[in-house]
């Protein structure tokens, strides 16, 4: 009794704390891609343009035309990208559907025959199996899950997927813009608010993915850096060459 007693409070704990992140919603992949997207390739094209001895005006103009240019892209690939990830899984949910109103005794077999492979006794596993099997919809969920790996009722949402990413692409395409945009002349001040967003954005993420945040931050900052410095590089000589 006392070590029942004992476990009973850990246990509460436990189940009390035993939380999890929504990792199938569709949004954070596309809003961090799109976020990083945003403010490495418009730092990159801003910093190639400058690296060329332009005006400020010109680089404004090139930020912008990258910023909505990018935006549109990002948001047209995701949602086409997710949509027709969401088809394929529609037609397989359909291919599942209809081998459980042909076959329902083989697909029932079938299921009895997965947890016999996870352990269960061959009796009970074909009880829970008859169960389950009653109700066509949660068979198919079932069967979806277990064979497909995929949840029927959480499938990603296209316009999700495009709305974070456009949104995600355009606030981070906008931080090396903002400099000019409030009357600077030079470059460093929108190098530095990029990197300093880059870092940021890589600690924000930490956030979510249980990462360390100075580890994920530091890595961004200095691909975005890398980045930028490169195509500087090569505006200067495409500039002196020209």
């Amino acid at each position: 009794m006392s070590i029942i007693e004992a476990q009973a409070p850990l246990h509460e704990a436990h189940r009390d704390n035993h939380t999890h992140r929504d990792v199938n919603g569709g949004w954070l992949r596309p809003a961090v891609f799109g976020a990083m997207d945003g403010l490495v390739s418009n730092l990159a094209l801003m910093t190639g343009v400058a690296g060329g001895a332009v005006s400020s005006q010109t680089i404004v103009i090139t930020g912008l035309a990258g910023l909505a240019a990018g935006a549109f892209s990002m948001a047209a690939g995701e949602y086409t990208s997710v949509a027709s990830q969401r088809e394929l899984v529609q037609a397989e949910l359909d291919v599942e559907r209809r081998q459980l109103r042909k076959h329902p005794v083989d697909e029932m077999e079938e299921l009895a025959a997965l947890y016999v492979s996870r352990g269960v006794e061959p009796a009970l596993a074909r009880e829970v199996a008859m169960q389950l099997s009653k109700d066509p919809e949660q068979a198919l969920e079932i069967h979806a899950r277990e064979e497909l790996g995929i949840d029927p009722d959480d499938l990603p949402s296209p316009t999700v997927a495009a709305v974070s990413s456009f949104g995600s692409f355009a606030l981070g395409a906008l931080l090396p813009l903002l400099p000019y945009l409030l009357g600077a002349t030079a470059l460093w001040p929108a190098v530095l608010l990029a990197l300093l967003g880059l870092f940021g954005c890589g600690a924000l993420v930490a956030r979510v993915t249980a990462r360390g945040w100075w580890f994920s931050g530091l890595r961004q900052l200095l691909l975005g850096g890398a980045a930028a410095a490169v195509t500087y590089g090569l505006g200067m000589a495409f500039g002196a060459a020209l």
